[in-house]
């Protein structure tokens, strides 16, 4: 069964790659929130059948390159690796995003390049694919976009805010992680980036939870409402037993006596049941009122 994370990057993968600068900006993402990038290797592993074939196309259109390893033919499922070692397609990438690849690379997100609003839904479109995750929203809420480039990782958290969403970051081994928790951001985020489709199955997978705690908690409340005539209902019946046992049950007046043999012979009743029974019909708090004053005369004769 495909989780909803195969879900959401298979409904990203729909998106065509058309306009150079959002492939480039998209590709970017990609490097960034991928296994590896440096000057000496890129390295993109999914498992995710749609986002490999998406690969080619955007680097090609990114870039006019070629991956130096791709996936073989009949590979449709299991980890999909492709890469790229050829030093000058890796220096011809790296170039493009501000830097030299023949010094050390501490990777930083280059704005310059971000600066269209479709540059950076393309841009986080795919960070997203390369390095993102989100969980089931019938589990609970959760997405997040992990990397091995810290400072890239602050810079990505810094555009989001930018942006209007409010991320958090924390670190897990070796990889700084940005995440989200509330379901409103994550809907806005998977909308942001293309995936209207995935976003309206979080709002609809939160409404059918709040439906579904709304039908529990009335239940629950049932249930105890229940709970509560049935406890009242055995210390009527205990009392009024106590009475027939002292010979008092006789000596009530006569519309005690009544309300008392109804209670007897119908213990599962409600007191509003009980009061439509009487002769003549009465209302709860009348029947309310005969109950209390049977449960202290029951008292004052223990």
């Amino acid at each position: 069964m495909q989780s909803f994370a195969y879900k959401v990057k298979s409904e990203l993968c729909r998106t065509p790659v058309q306009k150079l600068c959002c492939a480039r900006a998209e590709a970017y993402g990609v490097l960034l929130f991928c296994n590896t990038f440096t000057p000496r290797e890129v390295r993109i592993i999914t498992e995710n059948p749609e986002f490999a074939a998406r690969l080619p196309r955007l680097f090609h259109r990114a870039f006019s390159l070629k991956f130096d390893r791709i996936p073989e033919e009949d590979a449709s499922h299991g980890k999909l690796i492709f890469q790229i070692t050829d030093t000058n397609k890796l220096e011809k990438m790296i170039s493009q995003f501000g830097f030299d690849a023949r010094q050390s690379l501490a990777l930083h997100v280059n704005f310059g390049m971000l600066e269209d609003d479709c540059c950076r839904m393309s841009f986080l479109r795919g960070a997203f694919l390369a390095g993102g995750s989100v969980t089931d929203p019938e589990k609970r809420y959760h997405l997040e976009l992990a990397t091995s480039h810290i400072q890239a990782s602050r810079e990505v958290s810094a555009l989001l805010t930018e942006m209007g969403f409010l991320p958090r970051s924390v670190m897990r081994g070796a990889n700084s992680v940005i995440y989200f928790k509330q379901s409103e951001h994550i809907e806005d985020l998977l909308t942001t980036i293309g995936a209207p489709v995935s976003a309206m199955d979080i709002m609809t997978a939160k409404v059918d939870k709040m439906i579904r705690n709304g039908a529990n908690r009335a239940m629950n409340c049932d249930m105890a409402n229940v709970n509560k005539t049935l406890d009242a209902a055995r210390d009527q019946q205990e009392a009024i037993e106590r009475l027939r046992e002292e010979g008092s049950l006789d000596q009530l007046p006569d519309k005690l006596k009544q309300t008392a043999e109804l209670r007897q012979q119908y213990p599962e009743l409600s007191l509003n049941q009980l009061a439509e029974l009487c002769d003549p019909p009465v209302s709860k708090s009348c029947i309310n009122h005969r109950m209390r004053k049977i449960l202290e005369i029951a008292r004052e004769q223990k």
